[in-house]
């Protein structure tokens, strides 16, 4: 039998990278699965190729999520994907010192703000049958500092340890609505386009950005995908307030190459 045979998910940022990859396993396990973004364009042809509702979200507009209780009000699982790195219309200062507060701003409402107001939708649409899983797909950079990328590493830490908030308040309420999060490391999605570009010169830059990580290549977003299966699954039912890091080996250190 297929793992998430008949739960219902939903997935936010679904409309390409890890949200679509994420969407997609979930159906191949058997899930009903209502794919959200605000990319308006994308996300409708990302579920209509998979036979799935979309839904126009903006996971930092806290209207949108009260529409969104009100077509599901009921789920299994929920995944916290929406997420901005800041640099999406080009280069801005990020760092500690010159970063505009605007930006930074603009960082935590859809990181942070974002998987805040989805976790408070997802405890309402779960707390009736006292099941769920909360999946918020945080970053390494989350544990770990950036100082190039203050806002999206501050966010990223922020959704960590909300996300063992809500595991703690949802077991103090006697749910057995588990929260957990993922912290992928380089995996190759549209995200890392701009930084890469085309020609002879990509591969250099790819191997160039992975030259630190002890596996020696980006990750596939279907590898993030299987770790979001198992956490959405019965399977995983003793799992909450956990984090699952998934970076090809960086945070464990250094490895000396034969």
């Amino acid at each position: 039998m297929p793992r998430l045979s008949g739960k219902r998910c939903v997935v936010t940022g679904a409309a390409r990278g890890i949200g679509a990859a994420i969407a997609r396993a979930f159906v191949a396990e058997g899930a009903e699965v209502v794919l959200t973004d605000r990319d308006g364009q994308t996300g409708p042809a990302t579920a209509a190729a998979l036979g799935m509702p979309f839904r126009l979200l903006d996971v930092a507009a806290e209207e949108d999520w009260a529409a969104l209780a009100r077509s599901c009000p009921e789920i299994d699982v929920l995944v916290n994907n929406a997420g901005i790195t800041g640099f999406e219309a080009g280069f801005v200062p990020h760092d500690p010192e010159k970063a505009a507060l605007a930006d930074w701003r603009a960082v935590m409402a859809v990181n942070l703000d974002g998987c805040f107001l989805g976790c408070r939708y997802a405890i309402g649409a779960m707390k009736r049958r006292g099941t769920g899983s909360i999946i918020n797909i945080s970053s390494r950079s989350g544990q770990v500092g950036m100082p190039g990328a203050a806002a999206y590493a501050a966010s990223k830490a922020g959704m960590r340890n909300h996300t063992k908030t809500v595991a703690l308040y949802c077991a103090e309420k006697g749910w057995q609505i588990r929260c957990n999060s993922i912290h992928p490391g380089a995996i190759l999605t549209p995200m890392w386009e701009p930084l890469l570009g085309e020609g002879p010169e990509r591969e250099a830059r790819m191997a160039a950005f992975v030259a630190d990580t002890p596996l020696h290549r980006f990750g596939d977003p279907s590898e993030v995908a299987a770790l979001a299966v198992l956490l959405a699954s019965d399977e995983a039912t003793y799992i909450t307030g956990a984090e699952l890091t998934i970076d090809g080996g960086l945070l464990a250190g250094t490895a000396a190459r034969p």
